[in-house]
């Protein structure tokens, strides 16, 4: 399969997104910027899907017992994060959400901080378009690191 079409469904994944998509392309000798742009594509999509997904179907399979044992496990995770961004998004507002998601690092990508803005019943265009610029950050961020420009 192609590495840059692999990159973008990689970037589409909750465990994998923009951490592990970007570094894989580049890694494959995909230009770095082809792979910025390509995964954090990819992962902008999730977003949308994420909403979905909590408004219409999420309620449905929590009949489910095993579906809905691992949606609380999930939940739990998230909910002491949800407190801290609502406490932050209350102070700083938006800002405080494309910060979180914008650090890339594991539980604050696209999938959590949909998750969050759901929980929280924020707008959603806002909300969209925070994550949308937190994954690119994130992206940003990823990309000079994979590439060697950024060295921590």
């Amino acid at each position: 399969m192609n590495a840059l079409l692999l990159s973008a469904l990689l970037s589409l994944l909750p465990f994998t997104e923009l951490r592990f998509a970007i570094p894989y392309a580049i890694a494959r000798g995909v230009d770095p910027l082809a792979a910025f742009f390509v995964c954090v594509l990819g992962n902008v999509l999730v977003i949308p899907l994420v909403f979905l997904f909590l408004d219409h179907i999420h309620s449905k399979l929590l009949k489910i017992r095993l579906y809905e044992k691992l949606s609380e496990s999930v939940l739990r995770r998230i909910r002491p994060k949800s407190v801290k961004v609502k406490r932050k998004i209350a102070l700083y507002g938006f800002p405080a959400l494309v910060l979180f998601v914008s650090f890339p690092l594991p539980v604050t990508g696209a999938y959590t901080g949909t998750t969050i803005a759901w929980l929280l019943d924020l707008e959603r265009r806002k909300s969209f378009v925070a994550i949308a610029i937190g994954i690119a950050i994130a992206g940003i961020i990823i990309t000079l690191i994979s590439s060697g420009i950024l060295l921590l």
